[in-house]
């Protein structure tokens, strides 16, 4: 398949390209199956696939549908100041593994109604922390923290984001699995890392180009996360280790990467920790001229030779 962003070839079934992460799949806007790419009709629902299905809610047609007008303010107000420029970002990719399988088991009706809900909480907790949703994906969303309203704790937002989105759609998945039988449960991918920001529109659509892996990687631990799993890289996990409780998943071996990817899975958060005591624990650096005790050690006056020197001698002048 190829990508309509690179023009880069990949394997038969991928949903992102290999070399920049794009979005691949047509999905059905009816029944969320996957279309091929030149199929008119849906195989599985007959929905024309260049036309929407009705839908009761129209919230995730335009970004300035979806996005609160604070935010939206924020955006506009920077987005002069941001095009052309590298960033530190962190990028969250969630979506619902095997989606096609939940889709032939239930009614169109129903699935458009399930991922409306599930939608609707990824956007209140994104937009909570003050993230923004780059892309949506069919069966998921790309979101993106630290840019383009900038936070130096974009790595902490989007780890809150994560459990904030799995504990909100606990009612839903209790609801789904009460009502049709069926486990909904999303996983999601992060990684922290540098990206450029390529041009924000006047309706908020942003292009966001990723300088190396960093989106890619993201891309790739989503791959690695069972359902209901949080995954995120290691420099991620590095930036808010004591902050946040980690499960060291180990080394994975990941298309793209020369050297295995080190894993850790997300556990929780612990609350009440300030930077002060996370640093402690990590290792303060060593403070100069101070004793074992914390006291400063006593100054002592030291009485320089031209000081004693009488003041009329040191400025030239005899009696």
């Amino acid at each position: 398949m190829k990508c309509p962003r690179c023009q880069h070839d990949n394997r038969p079934g991928a949903k992102f390209c290999e070399e920049c992460a794009a979005p691949l799949a047509r999905v059905c806007a009816n029944c969320g199956a996957q279309l091929s790419p030149t199929g008119k009709f849906c195989s599985e629902c007959a929905h024309p696939a260049g036309q929407a299905a009705p839908s009761p809610l129209p919230r995730f047609g335009a970004p300035e549908a979806y996005t609160p007008k604070h935010l939206a303010e924020k955006i506009l107000t920077s987005k002069a100041a941001l095009e052309g420029e590298r960033k530190q970002v962190t990028v969250l990719f969630a979506d619902v593994p095997g989606f096609m399988a939940v889709s032939e088991k239930l009614d169109p009706e129903e699935v458009h109604v399930i991922m409306d809900a599930a939608f609707e909480v990824i956007l209140n907790e994104v937009h909570r922390y003050e993230g923004t949703i780059n892309q949506f994906l069919g069966d998921g969303v790309m979101a993106l923290f630290g840019a383009p309203i900038a936070h130096e704790d974009h790595a902490h937002r989007a780890l809150c984001a994560a459990l904030a989105i799995q504990r909100e759609l606990e009612p839903l998945a209790a609801d789904v699995r009460r009502s049709h039988a069926i486990e909904f449960r999303m996983r999601m991918g992060i990684n922290t890392g540098l990206v450029v920001v390529g041009a924000i529109g006047k309706d908020l659509r942003m292009d966001y180009t990723a300088v190396g892996d960093t989106t890619n990687l993201a891309a790739r631990l989503l791959g690695l996360a069972k359902p209901g799993q949080i995954v995120v890289s290691r420099r991620t996990q590095h930036l808010r280790d004591g902050f946040f409780v980690f499960d060291d998943l180990g080394e994975f071996q990941v298309k793209g990467k020369a050297e295995p990817v080190h894993a850790y899975a997300l556990m929780s958060e612990i609350s009440g920790r300030t930077r002060l005591e996370v640093s402690k624990e990590r290792g303060l650096a060593p403070l100069i001229g101070r004793d074992r005790i914390g006291r400063r050690r006593p100054w002592r006056r030291q009485i320089t030779p031209a000081l004693r020197v009488p003041a009329p001698a040191r400025f030239g002048w005899s009696p």
